[in-house]
């Protein structure tokens, strides 16, 4: 057997088996993704809000915990937040969209900690003129836990 004919067939048998590999992973991408809709298929019928805070907008579920920007302490009651920034908000039965907020939408939530996130640092650099410049900054977050969408 020439040694062009033993290459080809190693392609070949290579080529093969990593169409085998790509079918299995294939399939169990399929499988992983149905068994994630079919356990959560509760979780996407229960209650949800969107609530805008810091700039952002969060999709929230009661017992949801997320990372927040840093509110004022003057927000922060008892470890109780209240936001009544709801821009939709759905239950069981309806959705109901905000113009640009839901009236009488609140969403309640417990303060869990506040903590700063990992340094950044900031570079401002010039060639040719000795200019350089070294900051970090540590951005001041809240984690808190959706107790009630009302």
């Amino acid at each position: 057997m020439p040694c062009c004919a033993k290459i080809d067939l190693l392609i070949f048998i290579y080529k093969s088996l990593a169409k085998i590999t790509f079918s299995c992973k294939i399939g169990e991408l399929i499988k992983n993704t149905y068994m994630a809709t079919k356990n959560t298929e509760k979780a996407v019928k229960s209650e949800f809000a969107v609530i805008k805070t810091g700039g952002k907008q969060y999709l929230v579920r009661v017992g949801d915990i997320i990372d927040i920007e840093k509110l004022p302490e003057e927000a922060v009651k008892d470890n109780k937040i209240s936001f009544d920034e709801v821009l939709l908000m759905n239950d069981e039965k309806s959705t109901r969209v905000g113009a640009p907020t839901v009236s009488g939408a609140k969403v309640s939530a417990e303060l869990v900690k506040s903590f700063r996130e990992k340094k950044v640092i900031v570079i401002k650099y010039k060639q040719k003129s000795r200019y350089f410049k070294k900051n970090g900054h540590r951005q001041p977050k809240m984690k808190i836990k959706i107790t009630a969408i009302k």
